[in-house]
């Protein structure tokens, strides 16, 4: 707790300049942790685990600025580390951190967390018999992860008085490919499930030979995309949009840099719709967010989940390290896209996540309660999509 208080005391005399006022902030703060820390050892009605009380506390601490943030002690980074790379085989999920838990925000489509029904807004309770509260969320990752066939084990908070108990086969996770096809009145449809790897040539080309078909307007599905860098939200917005910001980053020790559209990436100005929900991320919204800041596009669904930053570790003397977003993605008008995410002008909840408003928030007792996933028979979304696409010129 010290280096961390103490680490935030740094960057922000980095970032201003002056030190003095904000590092007696950090010890006024750090006495009243000390203090309750005493009373914990002194009053508690049972003598408490000290360690688990100070892991508790970094956690909700990194929690309470940074969903995505992660302390691992030595040995877990050391995990971490390894586990990168060391073990190919995965369950497709991409996650954050909710009220202390570990929440669902997408899943990868066709992978084994997708065939068991996992879903946006579902609670991991514990994986593998190890209870997710206070789990470091870079933690959770390094269970998930293992050798191809080997299985991990799972408990799940959904609307129901009981945890769902299942058990996911590891897998080579694959992106499916882009898909698109014509629908009526000259409009092409593009759906990205993902914006890895390879993805932005991908719809490049599904856009291109659409436009080859007669596509006089386009329509570009971005819903449940959560996978991919979010400087490839820019390259995605870049096929649109040919000159002007596309977003930019920043962070307290991390200078501004911004990302401008190039010309000659360019392969499309027909009139567009994008569509997002609750599970689009990382840099589907930040493509989401250049195209309605550029006014390139007019955007329907949900609003997103707020995921774009640029994540770091940073290294402890005692070979511990906290997992921290050192800086954020912004819409060309300068909004935080991970403190606000990206709001459509259209609004239209998207019932395959269920019927809970993604704008109103319920802190969970004991047990969260997420919205059960259910299958649509009508599609409201692109249905509003392909009315608002008929009315662009």
């Amino acid at each position: 707790m010290v280096a961390l208080l103490l680490f935030g005391s740094v960057a922000s005399k980095g970032a201003s300049g002056e030190g003095g006022s904000d590092s007696a902030d950090v010890l006024r703060h750090l006495k009243v942790y000390t203090q309750v820390l005493s009373y914990i050892s002194t009053e508690y009605v049972e003598e408490p685990n000290i360690p688990n009380v100070t892991l508790g506390a970094l956690n909700g601490l990194l929690e309470s600025i940074d969903p995505y943030a992660s302390y691992l002690n030595a040995n877990q980074y050391k995990e971490y580390l390894k586990n990168s790379d060391g073990h190919p085989g995965d369950v497709g999920l991409v996650l954050a951190k909710k009220y202390g838990y570990i929440v669902v925000v997408s899943v990868v489509p066709g992978s084994p967390a997708d065939k068991a029904g996992l879903a946006n807004g579902d609670y991991i309770e514990s994986i593998n018999g190890v209870g997710s509260r206070d789990m470091p969320l870079a933690y959770a990752k390094i269970l998930l992860r293992g050798d191809v066939g080997s299985t991990v084990n799972l408990s799940v908070l959904r609307r129901k008085p009981e945890p769902t108990k299942m058990t996911l086969t590891r897998a080579i996770v694959t992106a499916p490919p882009v898909e698109s096809r014509m629908l009526d009145g000259a409009l092409g449809y593009v759906k990205a499930a993902t914006l890895g790897t390879g993805k932005i040539k991908e719809v490049a080309n599904a856009v291109e030979d659409l436009q080859k078909q007669g596509a006089k307007k386009l329509i570009l599905d971005l819903r449940g995309c959560a996978v991919g860098d979010a400087e490839d939200g820019a390259a995605l917005a870049n096929l649109f949009v040919s000159k002007g910001l596309l977003t930019y980053d920043q962070g307290q020790k991390v200078p501004r840099r911004d990302y401008n559209a190039d010309a000659k990436d360019t392969i499309s100005t027909v009139p567009l719709v994008v569509m997002t929900n609750r599970a689009t991320a990382a840099a589907c919204e930040v493509g989401a967010g250049a195209l309605q800041g550029t006014k390139r596009a007019a955007l329907v669904g949900e609003r997103t989940y707020g995921d774009a930053s640029i994540l770091r570790p940073i290294t402890m003397d005692d070979g511990s390290a906290v997992i921290l977003s050192v800086a954020k993605f912004y819409t060309p008008e300068g909004k935080s896209i991970q403190d606000n995410g990206v709001t459509p002008e259209t609004a239209v909840l998207d019932p395959d996540l269920g019927s809970v408003d993604p704008e109103e928030e319920e802190t969970p007792s004991a047990t969260p309660s997420p919205a059960t996933p259910k299958k649509a028979t009508d599609d409201v979304i692109l249905k509003k999509a392909i009315e608002i696409a008929g009315s662009r010129n």
